[in-house]
């Protein structure tokens, strides 16, 4: 064992140096710094990450140790049980302090609560800071000293409090250990796919601080201009696309935020509503870590308790034609393709899939959750916790259950002129405007002039909505009325 004694920075979902309190903290103590990250998925539960968030997990860790070596320092790479991980590096080396960035997950925070006390047991200075969120989550209640389960009155709060910090500056240096410990090489821990798959997700995104700042960089001068309106266009390139960046903690909410309100003063009343707008955008964010911290059992069941009575179907054929796109119904099915080739979709286009599978195909959104949790590169536990029980209608401000998107008036309202559902469902992509949203209403002749066969080389829609939308209204009356 080393006589030197060291600080040891644990690395999890705070992939980045910049605005990195644990980090910051470390470097404070004026001790040597280890940069540590254990891959133990097994201690999360069921909602482990899973096959996108994987692929983008190991591109970020690649590019935090990239930025370290630049700094003098490295990534050690260990694999758990977080706790005899920890039990080993303290008996290689003379470990006085460990820090990190808190987490909030339901099985992360039982787990790290146990680890702090056994640390603090051992004589180690332990200590953990606030690095993905504005406003912890029991920070802000109601008048009542309760938690929020309306949106409005959470962002009322969120306006009222004090502004969030300054983000701290990335290192410039950090001192190293005398001598290292033993890292697992980064590709043992087999996050990539050995069939690659991830062509399209590799091409869409930067995964890595850097590739944060860009996404950043570029929303701030070609995207927050507009985004009251354009945010719900899936068409045109108008929103942030940093909810990975996010996830991952490549960058935090605290550089958003003063980012945006530094650009919304300099451009005088200019940008005022759109920056407003985007702010609260990212305080759903907010709300969604709120509410999974309050109501934690809320990942797998209804925070609303009468939906465990509702009339869910087990539709195996149906389901598949959603994951697949093929549902017959072009918005939906651009969808579902933009998910699989690229892990992300647009926010309007994820409200129209989730309420097709929910109230146009009756499927649990317990079950359109776990689809979304393998396939997106943004999974966060809180986002989609949230956004599946807001469109079925079982969770905290819900939307109504009645309110059931038709996809074909939401396409024509959002995709105008068809060019998102040509870029994915390429074999509409000749269709005249009129009928690219529905194309089982184009004339023969046309059909046939756009090279489309219904049934054959495009679908015809799964379920009609007519008949989809009442059957789901007539279940919901069904456990309103019990």
């Amino acid at each position: 064992m080393s006589d030197q004694p060291v600080a040891v920075v644990w690395f999890r979902l705070d992939l980045r140096l910049a605005d990195n309190p644990a980090l910051h903290a470390a470097i404070k103590t004026g001790l040597p710094v280890i940069p540590l990250f254990i891959w133990q998925p097994e201690e999360e539960g069921r909602w482990s990450p899973a096959s996108a968030s994987r692929w983008w997990l190991h591109q970020s860790l690649h590019a935090l140790d990239a930025q370290l070596r630049q700094l003098g320092s490295r990534l050690v790479i260990r694999r758990g049980p977080t706790s005899e991980v920890f039990r080993q590096l303290i008996a290689e080396h003379r470990v006085h302090a460990v820090f990190w960035n808190r987490r909030y997950e339901p099985d992360v925070i039982k787990r790290d609560t146990t680890l702090k006390a056994d640390l603090k047991a051992s004589g180690l200075a332990v200590e953990s800071f606030n690095a993905a969120l504005l406003h912890e989550p029991w920070t802000l209640a109601t008048q009542t000293g309760k938690p929020f389960q309306v949106f409005t009155p959470f962002w009322k709060a969120i306006q009222s409090s004090a502004s969030p910090p300054q983000p701290l500056a990335a290192p410039r240096k950090l001192l190293a250990p005398p001598k290292w410990p033993d890292s697992l090489p980064l590709a043992s821990l087999e996050l990539e796919p050995k069939i690659d798959w991830a062509a399209g997700i590799r091409a869409a995104w930067v995964p890595g601080e850097l590739g944060a700042a860009q996404a950043l960089k570029k929303f701030l001068t070609h995207g927050l201009e507009g985004y009251r309106t354009a945010r719900d266009r899936p068409d045109l390139p108008s929103t942030s696309r940093l909810s990975p960046h996010l996830h991952f903690g490549e960058i935090g909410p605290r550089q958003i935020w003063h980012a945006v309100v530094e650009k919304m003063r300099a451009s005088g009343s200019a940008l005022q509503t759109d920056g407003e707008w985007f702010l609260r955008e990212l305080a759903w964010r907010e709300f969604a870590h709120h509410l999974l911290y309050h109501f934690p059992h809320t990942t797998d069941q209804p925070l609303r308790s009468e939906f465990g009575r509702f009339p869910w179907r087990d539709d195996r054929q149906a389901l598949r034609a959603w994951q697949k796109g093929r549902t017959g119904y072009p918005l939906v099915d651009a969808g579902m393709r933009e998910l699989w080739v690229t892990g992300w979709m647009h926010n309007r286009v994820r409200m129209v899939v989730a309420s097709f599978l929910l109230k146009h195909l009756l499927i649990p959104w317990q079950t359109g959750a776990a689809w979304f949790w393998d396939t997106l590169v943004d999974a966060d536990l809180a986002n989609n916790t949230l956004g599946w029980q807001w469109t079925a209608g079982c969770g905290a401000d819900a939307a109504p259950y009645f309110r059931i998107f038709n996809p074909v008036s939401q396409a024509k309202r959002f995709d105008p002129e068809g060019n998102y559902v040509r870029r994915y469902v390429p074999e509409l992509a000749r269709l005249p405007t009129p009928y690219i949203h529905r194309p089982w209403d184009a004339p023969k002749d046309v059909l046939t002039e756009a090279g489309v066969s219904l049934g054959e080389n495009y679908p015809l829609p799964i379920v009609d909505h007519a008949f989809a939308r009442q059957r789901a209204l007539d279940a919901f009356e069904r456990i309103r009325g019990k």
